[in-house]
């Protein structure tokens, strides 16, 4: 938009022309617009284009209990409601959230992860935007002066050098991934959806100091919230060990791993609130046989942990063994250890062979 300003000097007309700046904070044109927009910052969701800038006005920063594993990568969430209207609570999945909606997920990487904050550099920015046809992805690459990231619909590679949170050596072939890719792990039957912002991934103390669910709450992002929400235990927190264990699952796994998820036909159930063990995997037999199973029998072997599928699954990091699929080109060693704790300390006595 150009401003045009006339004025009479010496008899003759002079005409100035300046360029208009965008409104500040989100734009709803854009956010609601056929087509993603072409730059992460035509949105109007930072104060400024730059990487690191603070959230615009109505732009709420947020975190979880538990994070999906990729590849030690530092995210930085965000949470916008259009103005006047609230996302509505579901005890059991993500929160229903009005239309024009977005979250925003920026990731990122230092020098060594033992200190994420120090000299991190974004890589990518995930934009979920509620449509009125249901929510899309929208992946953008971060440029080399992180002053900007571009819509980038194929995704891409970036190799990463870092230290580990454990301190160990990293070279990663960071994937970003298309948006093809991105329905892989966002599918639930034939919809769209978020996979984090739920009762249980948001039901701690967050960024600002104060229960996530009370601020919501407070702010008018949410509605019909109760008292007794459920909270998923901290992975590695003091819960008891299978409760960790299957808060790790939860967030890592069951978004495929559920009735109407992408992995339904393996027979496996990983969500939080699922009840029967076999649904875990436990003497479980897989429903393909292949390199996936490493040659052992079930998904679980209660007390053996070297004999479990899903331990094999989670230290792999060979395509088309690996566990997730997507997300991770590196072994999470810490899960790992945990699960392994897990499976070493079920009983072994009276379990069933399930086929």
């Amino acid at each position: 938009m150009k401003a045009v300003s006339f004025c009479l000097a010496g008899g003759l007309l002079a005409l100035a022309v300046a360029a208009c700046s965008p409104e500040p904070g989100p734009r709803a044109s854009v956010i609601l617009a056929a087509d993603p927009a072409p730059k992460l910052s035509d949105y109007g969701f930072f104060a400024s284009a730059n990487a690191g800038a603070a959230p615009s006005e109505g732009v709420r920063p947020y975190d979880l209990v538990n994070a999906l594993f990729s590849d030690y990568a530092a995210k930085h969430r965000l949470v916008y409601v259009p103005k006047g209207q609230s996302a509505t609570y579901n005890p059991d999945t993500v929160f229903d959230f009005p239309v024009g909606s977005a979250l925003i997920k920026t990731f990122a990487f230092a020098p060594d992860m033992r200190d994420p904050a120090l000299n991190e550099r974004y890589i990518e920015t995930r934009v979920l935007i509620h449509k009125p046809e249901g929510w899309v992805a929208y992946p953008y690459i971060w440029n080399k002066e992180q002053t900007e990231a571009a819509y980038s619909p194929v995704g891409g590679r970036q190799p990463i050098e870092t230290i580990s949170p454990e301190g160990k050596p990293l070279t990663i072939d960071y994937a970003v991934p298309n948006r093809n890719q991105c329905k892989e792990c966002h599918s639930t039957g034939d919809d769209f959806v978020p996979i984090g912002p739920s009762a249980r991934n948001l039901n701690h103390v967050g960024p600002a100091g104060v229960n996530q669910l009370a601020d919501w709450i407070e702010r008018g992002l949410l509605t019909g919230a109760p008292a007794d929400a459920p909270a998923a235990p901290a992975v590695y927190g003091d819960a008891p060990l299978e409760e960790r264990a299957r808060a790790w699952l939860d967030i890592n796994c069951a978004h495929c791993h559920k009735a109407a998820g992408g992995a339904s036909n393996s027979g496996l159930f990983l969500a939080w609130n699922e009840t029967d063990p076999t649904g875990w995997g436990i003497h479980k037999r897989p429903t393909a046989a292949g390199r996936g199973s490493g040659d052992d029998l079930f998904v679980i072997e209660p007390g053996h942990p070297d004999q479990s599928i899903l331990v094999h699954r989670i230290e792999s990091t060979e395509p088309g063994v690996l566990m997730p699929e997507l997300g991770r080109t590196v072994t999470d060693e810490k899960a790992l250890a945990l699960i392994r704790q897990w499976i070493s300390a079920m009983p072994t006595e009276g379990a069933a062979d399930i086929e």
